[in-house]
C-alpha cells in the first residue's frame, strides 16, 4: 500500500478510536487479584472491552491474513500485547485487559505523570524522610541521605536500575507520595487506562495495585512522545553520582557505573540485544512476577510489546517471550488484520469514560459518552489531543474529531545514536 494512503487509513483507525463508544465491563471482583496478593489461576471471563470487543475476550485472539505468520509457540505470559505504536492498531493480544500486578512497569505511569514538572538540572538535597516507607526488597539505584542528586540523575536511577528510593525522592519533591499516587490515577484515567490502579508510584506489590498489558502499552505510548523519556528509556549505561569524600582535603564525589536492567537493550549472556529495540521498562515482584514493556523500530514501523508474567521460570524468559512476539509483529504487519486498537486520551476522544457506578479508582466499567464524541466533532476541537507532537511530528484534530499522526517518528533515530553495549 502506498505511504499516503497508509498514512491516511492509519489515521482513520485512530479516529475511530475517538468516535467509538466502548462498553467497560471488568468487574474488578473478576479481575483483581486473590486476597493472597496473587493473581488468579485464569483471566476472568469478563473484561474490559475497550479499544475493541475482542480485547475483552479470554485467551490469544489474531485475525491472520493471507501470508501472515502463525502466533508464536511456545508464549507461557499470562497477558501480551502486541501493537502499531504509530497508529495504535492492535495486531494480537492474549487477555489483554486482565488486571495483575504490574511491578516496575508502573514506572512508566510514574515517568509520563512526573517527568515533565522538573528540569533536568534541578537539583535536590536527599533528606531521611525521601527514603521512607521503601518496601523491603526493593530494587534500588543506591541514593544515600544528604547527597545532593539532580533530576537527570534521578531519572537515570528510575529507568536503568529501576530504583525506588530514586522514585521515593522524585515523590518528595512531587509534595509526597500521596499526591503523587493520586496525580498518578488521574493521569491514568485521563489516558483511558481504566484496568489500572496505583497505590504505591514504584510498582512495589501493594493490595490492590493493578493494572494490564493494554493499560501498559497506553502507558508507554504516551510516555514515548517526550524526548527526555524517549531518552532515559533507551539509555544502555551511565555513570551514576556515588558518596562524597574527603581527599587531600578536598570534597570529590565518586561516580559508578549502573547499567539498564532490560535485557533486550542491554543483552545478556544468553540473550542478544534485540534489533532495533529503544526501550522501554522491564519489572519483577514476587506477585507480579517478570513484566516488561518493550519499543522497537525496524523498516520503519515502530511497535511495542507488553509481556506479564509468563509461566515458564527460565533465566530471562520475559525478554525471550518479548523478542518472539516483536519478531512475528514485524512479519505480521500489513498482513495481519488489526483485533482492536489502543485509544486515545478521554481529552483527545471528547470522551467522558470512566468507571462505572461504584467502581474504586481504576475499576472498568461504564460507557464513554457518544454525545460528547458529537460534540467534539461538531466543533471540531475535541480536546487538547494526545501528546503526539514529536521531533518535528505533530498532531492535528480534523473535522468529526479524527487525528492525523505525522508518520515522522523519531524512534528509529534514537536507535542509530543510541550506544550499543
Amino acid at each position: 500500500m502506498p505511504a499516503p494512503h497508509r498514512t491516511v487509513r492509519r489515521s482513520l483507525l485512530v479516529a475511530s478510536a475517538a468516535l467509538s463508544s466502548l462498553t467497560l465491563t471488568a468487574p474488578a471482583a473478576l479481575a483483581a487479584p486473590t486476597p493472597s496478593g496473587s493473581p488468579s489461576a485464569a483471566p476472568p471471563a469478563h473484561m474490559s472491552s475497550l479499544g475493541g470487543a475482542r480485547l475483552g475476550q479470554p485467551g490469544a485472539q489474531a485475525d491472520l491474513g493471507g501470508g501472515a505468520p502463525v502466533l508464536p509457540k511456545g508464549l507461557t505470559a499470562r497477558s501480551w500485547i502486541v501493537a502499531d505504536a504509530e497508529s495504535g492498531e492492535v495486531l494480537a493480544a492474549q487477555n489483554a485487559h486482565w488486571r495483575l500486578p504490574p511491578a516496575s512497569t508502573m514506572k512508566m505511569l510514574f515517568a509520563d505523570t512526573v517527568l515533565p514538572k522538573f528540569p533536568k538540572t534541578d537539583r535536590h538535597t536527599v533528606v531521611p524522610a525521601d527514603l521512607a516507607d521503601i518496601g523491603a526488597g526493593s530494587s534500588m539505584v543506591g541514593i544515600k541521605e544528604g547527597e545532593t542528586y539532580s533530576v537527570h540523575d534521578l531519572w537515570l536511577g528510575v529507568f536503568l536500575r529501576s530504583g525506588n528510593d530514586a522514585v521515593h525522592v522524585l515523590s518528595a519533591m512531587n509534595d509526597g507520595v500521596d499526591n503523587t499516587v493520586r496525580e498518578m490515577n488521574e493521569h491514568a484515567a485521563e489516558l483511558q487506562a481504566l484496568d489500572t490502579h496505583v497505590v504505591s508510584p514504584d510498582g512495589y506489590d501493594a493490595p490492590g495495585q493493578v493494572s494490564s498489558a493494554y493499560d501498559l502499552t497506553l502507558f508507554a505510548r504516551s510516555g514515548l512522545q517526550k524526548k527526555d523519556f524517549r531518552e532515559y528509556c533507551s539509555t544502555v549505561r551511565a555513570k551514576f553520582p556515588g558518596d562524597t569524600e574527603k581527599k587531600k582535603g578536598k570534597e570529590v564525589r565518586g561516580t559508578f557505573e549502573i547499567q539498564n536492567t532490560n535485557r533486550l537493550l542491554s543483552g545478556d549472556f544468553d540473550i542478544s540485544v534485540y534489533q532495533g529495540i529503544a526501550g522501554v521498562k522491564n519489572g519483577n515482584t514476587t506477585n507480579a512476577g517478570a513484566t516488561f514493556t518493550g519499543v522497537a523500530e525496524r523498516d520503519g514501523r515502530v511497535l511495542l510489546v507488553t509481556v506479564m508474567n509468563p509461566a515458564k521460570n527460565e533465566h530471562n524468559e520475559i525478554y525471550k517471550e518479548t523478542a518472539k512476539l516483536f519478531d512475528w509483529g514485524f512479519a505480521a504487519a500489513g498482513k495481519a488484520h488489526p483485533v482492536g486498537e489502543l485509544v486515545a486520551p478521554r481529552s483527545a476522544a471528547g470522551s467522558t469514560a470512566k468507571p462505572g457506578s461504584g467502581a474504586s479508582p481504576g475499576e472498568a466499567g461504564g460507557t464513554a459518552d457518544k454525545g460528547s464524541a458529537r460534540a467534539a466533532g461538531s466543533t471540531g476541537g475535541g480536546g487538547q489531543g494526545m501528546a503526539l507532537a514529536i521531533a518535528g511530528g505533530a498532531l492535528a484534530l480534523l473535522a468529526a474529531a479524527a487525528f492525523l499522526v505525522n508518520r515522522r517518528w523519531p524512534l528509529p533515530d534514537l536507535v542509530r545514536r543510541r550506544p550499543r553495549p
